[in-house]
């Protein structure tokens, strides 16, 4: 499975998603952005998408109102321990009131994981950052391999939040 992204005005990316109606495409926005996205097995629709192969996923788009992208820069050597670990993770975000979904995001054309969890809305993703599990979760993990410290981010993570507007 794929999802692509694009960015744009709102107004246009509103249009391009109806036009778009029978495609999963979710549309969001924050004050400083707007965003598509498009999950699908196939090509995207958008001309000049950032492209990623969903490695883990739970969950769908439907009730979604806030999506979270935590945007972790990863290196060559570390991407084998990285998505080991999300693939072996204890999925307790699932459990958590509010959550509607994840896709853990391999890039295709950078260096750059995104995490994408969407909620239903932005007070339980706040819950979920308060919880004992996403402490749990979000612990530092030992990165020794053999004798050898294996260095696994190639920079610092951030995080964006959207609002995803309900259907007119």
């Amino acid at each position: 499975m794929n999802l692509y992204i694009t960015s744009g005005t709102y107004d246009y990316l509103k249009a391009l998603k109806e036009k778009h109606s029978f495609e999963n495409i979710i549309l969001m926005q924050n004050p400083e952005n707007s965003l598509l996205i498009h999950e699908t097995e196939g090509k995207s629709v958008f001309k000049e998408p950032r492209k990623y192969e969903i490695i883990d996923s739970s969950g769908t788009f439907e009730n979604a109102g806030f999506a979270v992208l935590n945007h972790i820069p990863v290196t060559d050597e570390g991407r084998p321990v990285f998505e080991y670990r999300f693939n072996n993770r204890q999925r307790k975000i699932e459990n958590q009131p509010g959550f509607e979904a994840i896709r853990v995001l391999r890039p295709l054309t950078s260096n750059t994981y995104i995490i994408l969890t969407l909620w239903e809305n932005e007070q339980g993703f706040e819950r979920w950052q308060k919880s004992k599990d996403f402490k749990k979760a979000h612990e530092k993990k030992e990165t020794n391999v053999g004798v050898e410290k294996q260095k696994i981010f190639s920079g610092s993570s951030y995080v964006t939040k959207y609002v995803i507007p309900k259907e007119d």
